[in-house]
């Protein structure tokens, strides 16, 4: 089954030097880009982290420093990432958990305005371990009837996540074909930010997902508690929680 689309998709999946999302970088990113009319363009970049690839994050994704020594920055790629993003729809495997916030954090670390209000952001693996709970190889043998022979490359892993999605439209009848239908279903809690620091209560208020404030509404421990602010600024959160929580913070000062 095709996609039915309002607009471009784009599918993408990064290799990174680890799993932390403050502090870790890209070492490779492949982008699919899905049309409305199902005609697909793909890109698949190397890039140069600026810090070590550990030995072992190289064993599993293959890519070591002497891969990448002579590739460009992230910030070099940054512009035709972005435009290639640009008003479409986002899709991935463990995409909202990982790679759209590590990706976010790049972004922004290039002073790209990289903002998510109005992008529906489909993760497949959500899709899949709430119909099935397996893992992407899985996923593709048992949807696909194919071997990820090359799993951990990424651009291996972003097309297998498109037919993936394509087979799950035809086996399950109850999923809609729609972008923002699926980007509902395959999300887990309703988070403000992408790190799940700021998550969204019941009556659709920004409350802090962690610590000592944990479900208390964020505009009123900033109220309360100036000095929280500051010190969340200052600490090794994700940039673009510290974005949404400025806004939030300027939302609140534009009221009074």
């Amino acid at each position: 089954m095709e996609l039915k689309l309002t607009r471009p998709i784009c599918f993408f999946d990064l290799e990174t030097t680890g799993i932390n999302i403050s502090k870790d970088r890209i070492v490779e990113i492949s982008i699919l880009k899905v049309f409305e009319n199902n005609n697909k363009e793909s890109y698949t970049w190397k890039v140069n982290p600026g810090i070590p690839i550990p030995k072992e994050t190289t064993a599993i994704h293959g890519i070591s420093d002497e891969d990448v020594v002579n590739e460009p920055k992230f910030d070099e790629l940054a512009p035709k990432i972005n435009a290639m993003i640009k008003g479409c729809d986002l899709g991935g495997y463990n995409s909202n958990r990982f790679d759209i916030p590590l990706l976010a954090e790049e972004m922004l670390r290039t002073g790209i305005d990289f903002d998510l209000k109005k992008i529906n952001a489909v993760d497949v693996q959500t899709i899949f371990h709430k119909k099935e709970k397996r893992t992407l190889e899985a996923a593709y043998k048992f949807y696909c009837d194919k071997d990820l022979t090359d799993a951990h490359s990424a651009e291996a892993d972003t097309n297998a996540t498109y037919e993936v999605l394509k087979s799950q439209l035809d086996r399950y009848p109850d999923l809609e074909n729609d972008t923002k239908w699926l980007s509902t279903f395959s999300a887990h809690k309703k988070f403000a930010d992408l790190a799940g620091f700021l998550v969204m209560n019941k009556k659709d208020e920004e409350v802090f997902g962690f610590g000592k404030f944990k479900g208390k509404k964020v505009e009123d421990v900033l109220e309360k508690e100036p000095g929280y602010f500051g010190w969340i600024q200052n600490s090794d959160f994700p940039l673009y929680t510290k974005k949404v929580l400025t806004a939030i913070k300027l939302r609140k000062l534009a009221t009074k």
